[in-house]
């Protein structure tokens, strides 16, 4: 099996020894993504709110970049450093998908690289 490295500018630069997402025989695996400005390496300003918007948006540029869409993600794991946030996270989640949504986990961790709030990984069905 082949694997195939996708990197793209619309997503922060992987900060460890890891790729921004591959693609291996047909899906496509992308790595946890949290809300930096692409631009400046920085994590944004806005708490959980501009945080899950900026993660999924960098998530849907790595999926764009691999030839994908949103509407071909079949799996979501969602990391976040306090439940009592999902309600929040849920919501501006459900912006970015439709139905027939993608599967789903959602769990509380203690702390997050950068110290940001969420984190977002996924898996993307693309032939």
């Amino acid at each position: 099996m082949t694997i195939q490295v996708v990197s793209t500018d619309q997503a922060p630069a992987a900060i460890g020894p890891y790729s921004q997402a591959v693609i291996a025989g047909g899906m496509l695996y992308v790595s946890g993504q949290i809300p930096l400005d692409c631009s400046s390496g920085e994590v944004v300003d806005g708490g959980i709110s501009a945080q899950t918007t900026k993660a999924l948006e960098n998530m849907k540029g790595v999926v764009e970049a691999a030839g994908g869409s949103m509407t071909q993600v079949v799996k979501v794991t969602i990391y976040i450093t306090d439940m009592q946030q999902f309600a929040v996270v849920n919501e501006i989640y459900g912006t970015f998908f439709s139905a027939p949504y993608p599967a789903r986990a959602c769990v509380e961790v203690s702390k997050l690289p950068k110290g940001v709030e969420v984190e977002m990984d996924a898996i993307v069905q693309l032939s």
